[in-house]
């Protein structure tokens, strides 16, 4: 069986995932079949890129999508728009919405967040007026 799921990638405590179609038996940062898009959970608001036609593709030739790509895929839209495909839509119109939904997007900005917010040092100064 082939399935749609996250293969992380980054550095230690900076996952950036990659959407593949890979069998469903191979580890997870093991084989796979072809990536279709990027999760990144660290930009502000979270970044979601995936390719609608290969992702319909897999999806229309029975690839079983994981819990967390399915909320990602309907987070995209990308579930709505297979549902209307299978119903008879034609495709280039459904690709055509999905990029006008990836440009109308906001855009992330380009700070990550890693955990917790440190707090600022107090300087040298603070700290001898704080002992008088």
């Amino acid at each position: 069986m082939v399935r749609i799921r996250l293969r992380r990638m980054g550095a230690k405590k900076q996952p950036i995932y990659r959407i593949v179609v890979a069998d469903k038996e191979s580890p997870r940062d093991g084989s796979f079949i072809e990536i279709i898009g990027q999760y990144n959970p660290r930009t502000q608001p979270e970044t979601v890129v995936v390719q609608e036609d290969r992702a319909l593709y897999w999806l229309k030739v029975g690839a079983q999508p994981s819990d967390s790509v399915q909320q990602l895929f309907k987070k995209s839209g990308t579930t709505d728009r297979f549902a209307r495909l299978m119903k008879g839509e034609a495709a280039e119109g459904l690709l055509e919405e999905a990029a006008k939904a990836v440009a109308a997007a906001p855009a992330p900005s380009p700070k990550t967040r890693v955990g917790r917010v440190a707090k600022p040092k107090a300087k040298k100064a603070d700290k001898a007026e704080k002992a008088e």
